[in-house]
């Protein structure tokens, strides 16, 4: 008989800053329909996890603690990020901006 494993959801519900990636990306435009899609399916799962409502990005800046304007902030960094890498012949990949920009400014903040 094999064994199998429960699913690690069942013990470690998903926490805010496994979206935080994603949350990031949509606020540079840089989110793909297809995950984006798939955030949105799982809505349903966060408002009975967080007991919040709201769409996916909307639950995660409210259990993360963002503010209203963080999107903004967020794409103004991006922006200027890119300007400079420009300046330099260099380019960005977006989901490394976003993981080097949550743990910079999020994880950093949270310590």
């Amino acid at each position: 008989m094999e064994y199998r494993f429960p699913s690690p959801q069942i013990f470690n519900p998903p926490k805010p800053l496994n979206y935080s990636d994603s949350y990031v990306l949509k606020a540079i435009g840089q989110l793909d329909e297809k995950h984006e899609q798939s955030l949105q399916q799982m809505t349903p799962d966060l408002v009975k996890i967080y007991g919040v409502q709201g769409s996916w990005d909307e639950i995660v800046a409210q259990e993360m603690e963002f503010s209203p304007d963080t999107p903004s902030k967020i794409k103004e960094i991006w922006e200027k990020n890119v300007e400079m890498a420009k300046a330099q012949r260099q380019s960005i990949d977006p989901k490394e901006f976003a993981i080097h920009f949550i743990s910079y400014y999020i994880l950093q903040e949270k310590k």
